[in-house]
């Protein structure tokens, strides 16, 4: 009645990209994207009832010694998980398939809401009973691994997503006070949003590079970026946003502002000052002495940089109604200008003007501990005003015990060693470019 099948790119395609809870990560293009970049082997996968195609996988196979390996479904099984038939037939003709391969085991992590809350911190009502679907989940054999709280899992169990059926306007009133304010404060201060393209690969890669130094992470080589972004513009579409400010252009703004200020301190009559005109006046010396010194700082800047300085490169990745904030990159300097909050309203908007149904931000942590390195990414993303979503979590279904026992025991060793070398390659990286 079942049969899985290899499906050919258009039929996978056209399957994933209809189906409501399709993901970039399920595409023909990660999976090609990932044997280039990632030395993994793709499958793309079909269960067909009566000839039509009732759910799909995208699986990535990692070879290890003896022959043996172990597969990953990233954002698991496309299917409607509120039919039981399906996922266990999935479940069983996948695990069929995977055993003839000698894997080890099936990792899946699937699209599945567990809670969400909107920007006023409600918890939504959720379209399925997440509950019963993680039952149904473990009852068919696989292991759930935790409710983790932080990035220990391949993809975020933890993101925010803007609704982009919302009207423009309530997009932008959910946003934080804070929020609006530094955007009009970039906008005053003349930054400006551009749509890069391959040429700017070059740039968007250094400031990853002087990211990841900063916030003590490690990401990827420039040929990992400009091969996604060549894969990705094939069929679907990858947008390099560049958040920028012109030096030249804000000069001339803050030297008008000094002159009317200058203007407005000398209309102050100087002799016998009242108390009122006497307070209003060191006001507008205090404001004069600190336009001074943000002349003279942004001059400096102009000259070092040039008129014109990249502030943060952003990829944003889209697959049939979604978009994913994938990665960005900023610089360490001219924080103050916000275009940071500038470059994000455009994709926002950009998303919108495309018709797009969901804007993810892919990814932000569970453990809101004061303490938590990664809380001040969390705040940031939060400011603008999506919903606050949970997923599931991964699954491991295992098909051989002891090799799974192995695995699981050198593994972390071997990324530690892996994350030490790549965090010496990156200060090099980022000392190189200074």
């Amino acid at each position: 009645m079942y049969k899985l099948v290899n499906l050919e790119k258009k039929e996978y395609e056209e399957f994933v990209k209809n189906s409501k809870k399709s993901h970039f990560l399920q595409s023909y293009a990660w999976g090609e994207f990932s044997k280039k970049e990632k030395k993994l082997t793709p499958y793309y996968l079909g269960l067909k009832k009566e000839k039509k195609i009732v759910a799909s996988a995208l699986l990535l196979q990692k070879k290890l010694p003896f022959s043996y390996s172990y597969f990953y479904c990233p954002r698991g099984f496309v299917l409607d998980y509120e039919d039981e038939e399906v996922f266990n037939n999935m479940t069983k003709e996948t695990i069929k398939f995977i055993k003839g391969k000698k894997g080890i085991f099936l990792k899946i992590d699937p699209d599945i809401i567990r809670k969400s809350y909107n920007y006023l911190d409600e918890e939504n009502k959720l379209e399925y009973d997440s509950e019963k679907i993680f039952n149904m989940i473990k009852k068919a054999g696989f292991k759930h691994l935790g409710f983790t709280k932080n990035f220990e899992t391949n993809e975020p169990r933890y993101t925010f997503r803007i609704n982009l059926d919302q009207s423009l306007e309530d997009i932008k009133d959910h946003f934080s006070k804070t929020t609006k304010q530094r955007i009009n404060k970039a906008k005053k201060l003349n930054t400006i949003v551009e749509i890069g393209n391959e040429k700017d690969l070059d740039q968007f890669y250094h400031l990853m590079t002087l990211t990841e130094e900063r916030k003590d992470f490690i990401s990827y080589s420039k040929e990992y970026y400009k091969e996604l972004y060549k894969i990705f513009n094939i069929d679907n579409k990858m947008t390099l946003f560049l958040g920028k400010v012109n030096l030249e252009d804000m000069l001339k703004t803050l030297t008008n502002e000094k002159d009317e200020l200058e203007k407005n301190i000398n209309n102050i009559p100087k002799e016998k000052l009242s108390k009122s005109n006497k307070n209003k006046l060191q006001e507008l010396n205090k404001k004069l002495d600190k336009l001074n010194i943000d002349i003279e700082k942004y001059d400096n800047y102009k000259k070092e940089y040039g008129k014109i300085v990249t502030l943060n490169a952003h990829m944003i990745i889209e697959y049939a109604d979604k978009a994913w904030v994938l990665y960005a990159g900023n610089h360490n300097i001219l924080t103050e200008t916000y275009a940071n909050y500038n470059t994000y309203l455009k994709h926002i908007e950009f998303c919108k003007e495309r018709n797009l149904k969901i804007y993810d931000q892919f990814g932000t942590i569970g453990d809101l501990n004061k303490n938590n390195s990664r809380l001040g990414l969390h705040e940031f993303k939060k400011k603008f005003g999506g919903d606050y979503i949970e997923f599931l979590g991964e699954f491991d279904y295992i098909t051989n015990k002891l090799m799974y026992i192995v695995f699981n025991n050198l593994v972390p060793f071997y990324r530690k060693i892996v994350k030490r070398k790549s965090k010496k390659e990156l200060k090099n990286e980022v000392n190189r470019n200074r």
